[in-house]
């Protein structure tokens, strides 16, 4: 019986080698001199310091471009307010999200459901789901369909059998 598994993964190697990158590029531009803008990585989450709040969001967006380039996805990100920091900085956190939580789950099961393919049934295990059916047909017909709507997380399909 075929299977495939639907995960949401964040490559967290390059999401460090796009803060190097951005980091770099704030260190060297004229228009972050002197603002001592800066962006910490954490475990699953990321830090941006700068002296105001339109530095801060510059330096959101040159770190957008550097994920953009090393195809980290963007739906993995999940920016907090901008927060009042010592001496009228400002600082945001970005959490990492990986995996797929359980409403996730829940709207990809409903999703998969309605489509109303025959003999194909999904199951969420941990932070991922199995999808299995009787033709490989149907599971590449799940896979575009997934593709094609929009759950707001990055998703792979890994583990594809036969």
């Amino acid at each position: 019986m075929p299977t495939f598994d639907i995960v949401s993964e964040v490559d967290m190697q390059e999401v460090r080698n796009a803060v190097d990158q951005a980091n770099r590029e704030a260190a060297t531009r004229f228009d972050f001199k002197n603002t001592e803008s800066s962006i910490e990585l954490g475990e699953n989450e990321l830090v941006l310091h700068s002296s105001t709040e339109d530095r801060l969001r510059a330096l959101h967006q040159v770190l957008e471009e550097k994920l953009v380039k090393r195809q980290v996805s963007l739906k993995a990100l999940d920016p907090g307010k901008v927060e009042e920091a010592s001496r009228g900085a400002a600082r945001q956190r970005i959490a990492v999200r990986a995996g797929i939580s359980q409403d996730h789950a829940k709207r990809l099961n409903k999703f998969i459901k309605d489509m109303g393919l025959k003999g194909v049934s999904s199951q969420t295990q941990g932070d991922q789901l199995r999808v299995t059916g009787k033709k490989r047909d149907d599971l590449q017909a799940v896979i575009a369909a997934c593709k094609a709507e929009d759950f707001g997380i990055p998703l792979q399909f890994t583990n594809f059998r036969d």
